[in-house]
């Protein structure tokens, strides 16, 4: 049975002078992007049916943006975990998830989203991931043991 990860950049935050980084919100320019991704999901057929979120503010504001052009309201996670994780703790997020879910959306920071993105799509990734990008990963394992080399990918936008 195979399953879907979603790994999304948040969309393009403020400069944030003056404002700590996790208080940082999405620029006007931002909230566009994350409903131009809610089409791109929609449009490729693809509807997380759970999400982690990285619990600063420009990935919730990101993931609503999304979800609500898209119509949906999965289960969230919001973590401060998604905020400080590297490549493979945010790998670890993944692996707790209820095995019935078949689609996970990831929404976080650059650069851990970038090489996790890496890992299965190729080093392209590394590049290619400016704010609001979507790399969606089919893979061949439960959530349990997802790890690189167990799916592939490819970038989405």
């Amino acid at each position: 049975m195979s399953r879907t990860l979603l790994l999304m950049r948040h969309a393009k935050a403020e400069d944030g002078f003056g404002v700590a980084d996790f208080d940082r919100a999405l620029s006007e320019k931002g909230r566009k992007q994350a409903e131009r991704v809610g089409h791109l999901l929609t449009e490729r057929g693809y509807a997380p049916d759970h999400v982690i979120c990285s619990s600063a503010k420009r990935t919730g504001q990101t993931l609503e943006g999304v979800l609500g052009t898209m119509g949906l309201s999965p289960e969230v996670d919001h973590t401060e975990a998604a905020y400080l994780a590297g490549p493979e703790s945010l790998l670890e997020l993944v692996t707790f998830v209820d095995p019935e879910v078949r689609t996970l959306l990831v929404v976080g920071h650059n650069p851990t989203i970038a090489q996790v993105a890496a890992s299965f799509v190729g080093h392209q990734a590394l590049a290619a991931f400016s704010p609001a990008t979507v790399a969606a990963v089919e893979l061949d394992v439960e959530w349990l043991y997802a790890a690189p080399g167990t799916g592939t990918g490819q970038i989405l936008n």
